[in-house]
């Protein structure tokens, strides 16, 4: 998880849970190239432990590890 991802966290009173449950009974909402990196980005759309409606930005590292670039409620 990114430093960005968990101040958006904290910001949002959101906890690694509310993440997980939202990756894990989300679904894919896009598939973004990064212009920069060129690196592939995904948007997940889930739900939170109280049932909120939150995004997950992720993407996969060199060593396929997934990693949390941002997190917010909508």
């Amino acid at each position: 998880m990114t430093h960005h991802a968990r101040k958006e966290m904290n910001d949002d009173d959101l906890t690694v849970f509310d993440v997980e449950h939202g990756i894990l009974t989300g679904k894919m909402l896009e598939r973004q190239k990064d212009r920069v990196t060129g690196e592939w980005k995904y948007r997940i759309g889930g739900e939170t432990l109280e049932d909120d409606k939150l995004e997950v930005i992720v993407k996969l590292s060199p060593t396929e590890k997934l990693v949390i670039i941002t997190v917010y409620i909508l």
